[in-house]
């Protein structure tokens, strides 16, 4: 009878957990600041790691197109990303007319 309350409760946890996303948390460790601008012309997406969360540091994760491991960045590339992606758009756009 105790193996089969220990069975339960271990599904039971085992559940709560992957259905919560309360595993270990996937943390930047470090950051780079020189991010060459032809890998930032290649990014998909961003977000923002905050110190005040489960990780330590504040960082900018980058999604790049071929890559299987998001870039951590520092978070003052996000202002350079944001530029070069405001260019990116103009020219486009200039290019479309």
């Amino acid at each position: 009878m105790e193996l089969k309350v220990a069975f339960v409760i271990v599904c039971l946890c085992a559940l709560a957990i992957t259905s919560t996303e309360a595993g270990i948390p996937k943390c930047c460790i470090k950051t780079k600041r020189d991010i060459p601008a032809q890998m930032l012309r290649k990014v998909q997406g961003w977000s923002m790691q905050h110190s005040s969360g489960a990780c330590d540091i504040p960082a900018l994760i980058l999604q790049i197109k071929d890559r299987k491991k998001p870039v951590c960045a520092h978070p003052k590339v996000k202002r350079a990303l944001i530029l070069l992606q405001r260019r990116m758009k103009q020219n486009k756009q200039k290019a479309s007319y």
